[in-house]
């Protein structure tokens, strides 16, 4: 954009360029506890890499020796379905009636299920 003043007012002027910010990439933390066999998202953080990201996880979800396991996932490659398709996302399955468990005879012997 010229400035009011100028002796080119169809040139515009040059902008010092803005120095470009840098932000690491988010990952998503996943931790496995020490009497389970499944990792649980705990949080999210910015790290540099996948080990910085581990080492960051460790510190930061880990304080009180409660994980035997990290998982740092880096958000970009996770893919979701939206809340909101619920209905005709999940429709199909509702016409697979054998999935169910209605066509089973449980013996007595196994009890409740």
């Amino acid at each position: 954009m010229s400035a009011p003043n100028s002796a080119y007012p169809d040139i515009p002027e040059a902008q010092p360029e803005k120095p470009k910010r840098h932000e690491w990439p988010l990952w998503e933390i996943f931790i496995r506890g020490q009497h389970g066999m499944s990792h649980r998202h705990v949080g999210s953080l910015h790290a540099p890499d996948a080990e910085m990201a581990i080492k960051n996880a460790r510190d930061v979800y880990t304080r009180r020796n409660e994980g035997v396991s990290i998982w740092a996932v880096e958000a970009r490659h996770i893919a979701a379905s939206s809340p909101g398709d619920k209905g005709p996302f999940y429709e199909p399955s509702e016409s697979k009636v054998y999935r169910h468990p209605t066509f089973f005879d449980i013996p007595d012997e196994v009890g409740a299920m």
